[in-house]
């Protein structure tokens, strides 16, 4: 039952037949159990993934029985939707194709064809159909620029310590938001992510600095590559001691190292896998390894995230010092 209340009075009560109100505390659980046995559809495809009213699902395609799979699969899923009164809105689900021998296939929901789609934006992140994340550089550049104008514009007298702590909580966050799902490798993207940084330095007078590394150690900022690798091990971290809600097997291969090795006793050593491509090289599970297991194992074997935090900060200032 639900009611409503106006200054102070309620209305009668109505039953409520179908839906949860927006933001009570048992809607999410609620929507959970609705949802909870839509993976039974997908039992023919790799991956569903469902991240509230937003379902992927996701297959690799070989032979022409795997695209039979992925339109059973959708059928399925469509029937679901009717069954339960939670019918897909068929304009707005698409197809991405991944892969240069991807085969392309087109596929149907309720008899309308599939719109293919190149690029969509994933939880707040842009993903491009050939995995590489400049696009989401230039948003991310794009939109950090026009905060870091809109706070110049603002504050005439730029004061080293106000500015840089206003760059570093309106502007820096655009910059670094999910780095370790889009971490860039090409210079291009690298420098374009960089400029914003650059471009706000050069705004603080009065800096004896001359090149721009030397400035930004006299701001006590570090450069956004050497933020990124940061956050590159700190989401390994969390991954790897279950703080974080990801399988972890499904991303490393944790092996002891082998014996009469530098690391031989390090039960935390991740298997890092030949790579032939720089888009996989690059990939998150692979660029980390290395580094990763480069760190002492009495440091990434204690759990405590912060006293992981205090190591890499020591690291870094030990590098830069």
């Amino acid at each position: 039952m639900q009611q409503v209340q106006v200054n102070g009075e309620l209305s009668d009560e109505v039953p409520v037949e179908s839906g949860v109100p927006q933001g009570s505390i048992l809607g999410p659980i609620l929507f959970d159990v609705f949802i909870d046995d839509l993976d039974e559809c997908a039992a023919l495809i790799d991956i569903l993934i469902k991240f509230a009213d937003d379902t992927k699902g996701m297959k690799e395609m070989v032979t022409d029985d795997d695209r039979r799979k992925m339109q059973e699969t959708i059928d399925k899923i469509y029937t679901w939707s009717q069954d339960w009164g939670m019918e897909f809105n068929v304009g707005k689900c698409k197809i991405m194709h991944i892969g240069r021998t991807n085969p392309r296939h087109e596929y149907y929901m309720n008899g309308i064809k599939l719109t293919t789609t190149e690029e969509e934006k994933d939880v707040g992140v842009l993903i491009h159909s050939s995995l590489k994340p400049s696009r989401q550089c230039e948003k991310a550049a794009m939109t950090a620029s026009g905060v870091l104008g809109q706070v110049t514009r603002n504050f005439h007298f730029r004061d080293r310590h106000v500015f840089v702590q206003l760059y570093k909580q309106y502007v820096r966050p655009h910059l670094e938001f999910a780095t370790p799902a889009w971490s860039p490798w090409l210079t291009g993207d690298k420098e374009r992510l960089e400029k914003v940084q650059q471009k706000m330095v050069r705004q603080i007078s009065g800096l004896t600095g001359v090149t721009y590394e030397e400035k930004c150690e006299e701001l006590g900022l570090e450069t956004l590559e050497e933020r990124r690798i940061r956050a590159d091990l700190v989401q390994a971290f969390k991954i790897i001691h279950g703080l974080d809600r990801v399988r972890m097997e499904l991303l490393f291969d944790i092996r002891e190292n082998r014996p009469g090795t530098r690391q031989a006793n390090d039960h935390l050593h991740i298997y890092q896998e030949r790579a032939r491509l720089d888009l996989r090289k690059n990939w998150f599970t692979l660029r980390v390894a290395d580094l990763w297991n480069k760190i002492p194992i009495e440091i990434k074997s204690n759990s405590n995230l912060q006293h992981f935090k205090r190591y890499l900060l020591t690291q870094d200032e030990g590098r830069t010092g």
